[in-house]
C-alpha cells in the first residue's frame, strides 16, 4: 500500500481511534476517582505534594477599628515530582501485516500499546499511594476498610468526604463471592462501586495482598503536559483531541518495512496531601 495512504488517510483514522479509545478510558477512570482538578501544565513542571495543613486561628474577638490579628496556616511540602514526557514507539512488521491484514495487525497491536501506557500511568499512582502516611490495621477486610474509612474522614474532617480505595483482588475475592456485587473494568483495573462505605474500590494484582490504600476523592489530582497547539504542532503531525492529553501518529518505516505507531504524553495521577493517604494492613490474629 502506498505510504501516502497511511500518512494522510488510514494513518490519521487510526490515530484518531487510538486517541479516542485512550481518552475514553481515562475519562472513565477520572470520573470514578472523582477528580475535579485536571491540570494542564508544561513539561518540566514540578508537581508538589504536601502534608496536612496546620492552622493556628487567632482570637476573632476584635474591638471596632482595631487591627484583626493574623492567623497562621502552615503547609509543609513533601516529595515533588517532575512532569516529564513519556515517548513510546511500536512497530508492526511486513510479515505480521501479511499474516493478519494491514489494518487488523495495527489495531490489535495498538490495543496492546494502550494497555501498556495505562499500566505506566497506573503504576506511578499505586507506587505513590504506597507511601501514604496514614496507618490502619484489622483482622480482616471489613475491619481494615472500616479503619481506613474512619482515618480518611478524620484527616479531611472539614470536608464532605467520599473515600476511594485500592486493594489486591484476592483480598476481596471471598467477600465478593458471597455478595450480590457487580464488578466492572476500566484503565486495566477491576472496580466495584458503593462497596463497604467507599464510593469506589479498585482491585489490581500490583497491590500487595493484605494491603489497602485509601484516600479522599478530593485529594486526587491529574496533571498533564499539553500536546496540542504551540511549537509541538509545528514540528510533528501528532493527532490529539481538545484535551491535549496524548498525541499519536502512524507512519511507514520503509527502511525496515514496518508500520509504526508513535505516542507522546505526560500524564500523572497523584495524591496531593500524602498525610491523607491511609495504608491499611490485614493482620490476622496469631493462631487463628
Amino acid at each position: 500500500m502506498p505510504e501516502q495512504n497511511l500518512s494522510t488517510n488510514l494513518g490519521t483514522a487510526l490515530s484518531i481511534d487510538f486517541v479516542g479509545r485512550f481518552n475514553q478510558q481515562f475519562k472513565s477512570l477520572k470520573d470514578l476517582l472523582g477528580i475535579e482538578r485536571l491540570q494542564p501544565m508544561h513539561a518540566g513542571t514540578l508537581l508538589k505534594t504536601y502534608t496536612k495543613a496546620d492552622v493556628e486561628l487567632a482570637d476573632g474577638t476584635v474591638e471596632p477599628g482595631a487591627v484583626i490579628p493574623l492567623s497562621k496556616v502552615s503547609l509543609v511540602e513533601a516529595d515533588s515530582h517532575e512532569l516529564t514526557w513519556d515517548k513510546r514507539r511500536k512497530a508492526v512488521t511486513m510479515e505480521d501485516i501479511q499474516k493478519f491484514g494491514f489494518e487488523n495487525a495495527i489495531v490489535r497491536s495498538d490495543n496492546a500499546f494502550i494497555r501498556e501506557i495505562q499500566k505506566a500511568v497506573r503504576t506511578k499512582l499505586l507506587q505513590q499511594l504506597a507511601t501514604g502516611k496514614g496507618e490502619a490495621k484489622g483482622e480482616n477486610l471489613q475491619q481494615v476498610m472500616a479503619q481506613n474509612w474512619a482515618t480518611v474522614n478524620a484527616t479531611f474532617d472539614e470536608d464532605e468526604v467520599q473515600v476511594i480505595s485500592f486493594m489486591n483482588p484476592f483480598d476481596a475475592a471471598e467477600y465478593l463471592g458471597n455478595a450480590q456485587i457487580t464488578t466492572q473494568n476500566t484503565f486495566g483495573m477491576t472496580y466495584v462501586q458503593d462497596f463497604l462505605n467507599n464510593r469506589v474500590v479498585f482491585m489490581h494484582g500490583d497491590i500487595p495482598q493484605g494491603t489497602i490504600y485509601s484516600t479522599a476523592d478530593q485529594n486526587l489530582v491529574a496533571a498533564f503536559a499539553v500536546m496540542n497547539g504551540g511549537e509541538i504542532d509545528k514540528a510533528f503531525d501528532f493527532t490529539t483531541d481538545d484535551t491535549g492529553i496524548i498525541g499519536v501518529t502512524h507512519d511507514i518505516n520503509k527502511q525496515r518495512l514496518q508500520a509504526e505507531t508513535v505516542t507522546a504524553y505526560g500524564l500523572v495521577l497523584f495524591a496531593e496531601v500524602i498525610d491523607g493517604v491511609v495504608v491499611g494492613k490485614i493482620e490476622a490474629t496469631p493462631g487463628v
